[in-house]
């Protein structure tokens, strides 16, 4: 498109004026001769290559994003460029980071380049509505994608054609893990609790793991946009998207690539939306403003923070893998994050390459560069590939040189294998690279088993790729919020609450993560929350969380902002929230289920009774007026205080977690008769002694193919890491992917930094236990009818309030 060039100016002329501005900006008056290369030199090629008005509309893109306050960082290969720097695309200087721009852009490939831009995923549709209304429908669509079976929904497909009742169904399509899994064998079916042997079921299993991988249906794509100067609709057709005021073509990214057509990802990315909330509580709250270019950088304490792995909510080291690799990668410096970022990925787990990567850090073992034999290169020809990551490579980019410098391929080979790798879990094109790859490395004298790890590792890329680059834009998002998370407490947990769904943990561990770091955490209440979570300032200068109606299940954002709204000096009773708000019955009966109305000074109870006793919505108005109007003048026999177990309980129905207590406390004694420890027993017990330890689970994972499972459990007393490994994730596959309260017997391994897992021997779902402690709870309640629990008052916690 040609709109965002000024009257007057080429393309060429307008992006050269913005780069050396934008260069003045980043660096002030005086440009370091490095910079001032590098830009002369992206500059030439850009002209030559004939692609301003690609930087130029992403640029125009970007200044939308950011004259809203929307928070937007350009990743991806695009990171490897100081115009895109300079431009304000992305926010990593390569100059810091030494990354490749010929990974951009090459003169070699003819192609235009891809730019990836992450922008507020709350914020993203603004974006992408200012680019319908700059270009224009009729120049501006999403592409398409390829919407391949899975093996769930192979499952659920199959299980229809062949008459399977939808619990049969549903039986088996649970027993496959993630969205991503593999074929299903017999033993997922016996762990369905079905017989692989029935011929229907057989049938079934064998048609829907034939479908898996088979096209099912095309989309649009997550934000992938096509823009033209010509109408795109004389190429291809235009049409209506689900969505309102979207629109997608018929092609998908391959089909635009073979076009070269321009495409710009308008992606959206969760922790954006977090860092900016976060940077709004500070500034309010504590007065003081930071962007993503203004936080300041290397803070050894981040770094310390981040060695003991206290990385709860930190964007991208916040999973159970890359916890366990913090304390031993042990990162004190900015490129050791993009090395963090970046090694708990399929490459190099599949291509072997973690473990000597440590062991060289550490000092265990010794650097070494791998050469071939003399007469066929030399010995030091692969320093300059890898001297980065100490002799192993790790990055994409690496892969790529690898396969020039030690295999020798040529521009057009590796820009296959580039493509190759591009895929996103798409390994079918990278074993046609795989015999020549390894033949000739060995062919030049390298050795075959670290000929065949770097195929290994080019193999995982393919399953999902991780340039340096991409790593280095990354990195950068973790150090920001590793630093709001250290500095900043109380805002990052807010913070994180306010812009759910996103990450691997819960609001009850973002909660007990943030009391653990001395955040007091306070109560939904109808007199001092609004909608969003908020802070608080306390009597001692420091900030407290208040919890907002967001967190009560089913309570709408409208009747929030109404009881907010008519809040004046505060309510003192029930009937005075329910005549200023005019709220539906059912959203006072929402609030008080929460137990919303603790300022009241009324037991949770009695406050449901009062609430039960408002008139119907559709009462006759006569009476539901006069009873709102005035206080209810006969007597109620007085009810028991509600049990603090039972408070808990509806404290996870209704907020999906609980500032009281924890559900394990009321089940301590019964395992405790078992010999269970708790976890923080766990986390000091003797290396490779037997334990059992029972919690909530929070969090199950298992990165990338290496079939190695990830849970973390939740009790009074913290959290403890359990290690399932592959040989007994089949036996306990039902286990694993159901139980909401985990027995787990196992050996307790200390690792470094003080990490501490319990190895699984055997696990056992112990769910049940929520069940009968809340039946044990109602028997104990007094049966006289004066006294009687108020209808529908739902204590039993659901199985989503623990995922």
């Amino acid at each position: 498109p040609d709109e965002p060039i000024p009257k007057g100016k080429t393309a060429q002329q307008h992006l050269h004026d913005l780069t050396w501005q934008g260069a003045a900006w980043r660096y002030g008056s005086v440009i370091p001769d490095k910079v001032h290369a590098a830009l002369e030199k992206e500059l030439a090629l850009i002209t030559k290559m004939e692609i301003a008005p690609y930087f130029l509309t992403v640029h125009d893109i970007v200044s939308f994003a950011k004259s809203q306050g929307i928070l937007c960082q350009g990743r991806g290969s695009a990171a490897n460029s100081a115009v895109c720097y300079v431009l304000g695309i992305t926010a990593v200087d390569p100059m810091q980071v030494d990354l490749l721009f010929e990974r951009f852009i090459s003169e070699e490939r003819k192609e235009p380049p891809d730019i990836d831009v992450d922008f507020e995923h709350e914020r993203r549709e603004e974006v992408i509505q200012n680019i319908y209304q700059r270009y224009g429908r009729q120049h501006a669509a999403l592409a398409a994608t390829v919407i391949c079976y899975r093996p769930r929904s192979a499952i659920r497909e199959a299980g229809k054609v062949f008459g399977l009742t939808e619990d049969v169904t549903a039986n088996l399509s649970s027993s496959v893990w993630g969205s991503w899994g593999s074929q299903l064998k017999d033993s997922q079916v016996r762990q369905g609790r079905l017989d692989p042997s029935n011929l229907l079921i057989a049938r079934a299993v064998k048609a829907a793991n034939e479908l898996i991988g088979f096209p099912r249906h095309l989309s649009q794509h997550v934000g992938g946009f096509v823009l033209t100067q010509d109408r795109l609709d004389e190429c291809v057709p235009v049409g209506p998207a689900t969505m309102t005021d979207r629109f997608f073509i018929e092609w998908d990214k391959d089909d635009i690539d073979t076009l070269r057509m321009m495409k710009v990802d308008v992606l959206a990315l969760g922790m954006l939306t977090c860092i900016r909330k976060a940077f709004d509580l500070i500034r309010v709250y504590e007065g003081k403003s930071y962007d993503l270019a203004t936080v300041p950088r290397e803070d050894p304490v981040v770094y310390e923070m981040l060695q003991r792995a206290d990385a709860i909510g930190v964007f991208q080291v916040e999973s159970r893998a890359q916890m366990n690799m913090l304390p031993r990668l042990k990162p004190a410096k900015f490129y050791d994050l993009v090395i963090e970022v970046a090694i708990v990925r399929p490459g190099p787990i599949q291509g072997d390459m973690v473990h000597p990567y440590l062991r060289r850090r550490s000092g265990v073992e010794k650097v070494e560069y791998p050469s071939p034999s003399p007469e066929h290169g030399k010995a030091n020809e692969l320093f300059n590939v890898l001297s980065k990551t100490m002799g192993v490579p790790l990055f994409q980019e690496q892969a790529m040189k690898l396969a020039i410098v030690a295999a020798e391929f040529t521009s057009e080979e590796a820009n296959g294998l580039r493509r190759a790798m591009a895929t996103f879990r798409n390994v079918g094109t990278i074993n046609n690279f795989k015999d020549k790859f390894i033949g000739r490395m060995v062919g030049r004298g390298y050795a075959q088993d670290f000929a065949e790890r770097c195929f290994k590792q080019i193999e995982g890329f393919g399953s999902y790729g991780f340039p340096e680059s991409h790593a280095a834009s990354f990195a950068h998002l973790v150090y920001i919020s590793a630093w709001i998370k250290k500095h900043h407490p109380a805002a990052f947990a807010c913070a994180l609450l306010n812009s759910q769904p996103m990450g691997f943990y819960a609001p009850a561990e973002i909660v007990r993560d943030a009391r653990e770091h001395d955040v007091e955490a306070r109560h939904v209440d109808v007199n001092h929350s609004t909608w969003d979570n908020t802070l608080e300032l306390r009597l001692d200068g420091t900030l407290a969380l208040r919890l907002g109606f967001r967190q009560v299940n089913g309570f709408r954002e409208d009747w929030a902002k109404t009881l907010v709204a008519c809040r004046s000096n505060g309510f003192d009773t029930v009937n005075v929230v329910a005549r200023r708000s005019k709220l539906p019955k059912r959203a006072l009966i929402i609030l008080a289920e929460a137990d919303s109305f603790q300022s009241i000074s009324m037991d949770r109870r009695e406050i449901l009774w009062a609430v039960r006793r408002i008139p119907d919505d559709d009462a006759l108005p006569l009476f539901a007026a006069r009873y709102v109007e005035e206080q209810p003048d006969e007597e109620i026999a007085p009810l028991p205080v509600m049990p603090l177990s039972e408070h808990v309980l509806a404290d996870y129905q209704m907020l999906r977690l609980s500032l009281k207590a924890h559900l394990m406390f009321f089940l301590r004694d019964l395992f405790r008769s078992e010999g269970v420890m708790s976890c923080a027993e766990i986390n000091t017990a003797r290396n490779g002694s037997k334990a059992k330890c029972a919690g909530i689970v929070l969090t199950r994972q298992m990165p990338g193919d290496a079939g190695v499972v990830f849970a973390t459990l939740s009790d009074e007393a913290g959290v403890a890491n359990v290690v399932v490994w592959p040989t007994l994730v089949e036996t306990f596959r039902r286990e694993i992917m159901g139980a909401r309260l985990m027995l787990v017997e196992g050996r307790v391994q200390r690792g470094e930094g003080d990490v501490v897992h319990l190895v699984a021997e055997r696990i056992f779902d112990r769910s049940s236990e929520l069940q009968r402690l809340s039946e044990d709870e109602m028997q104990n309640l007094p049966t006289n009818s004066s006294h009687r629990h108020p209808r529908n008052v739902r204590t039993v916690p659901k199985s989503r309030d623990f995922h």
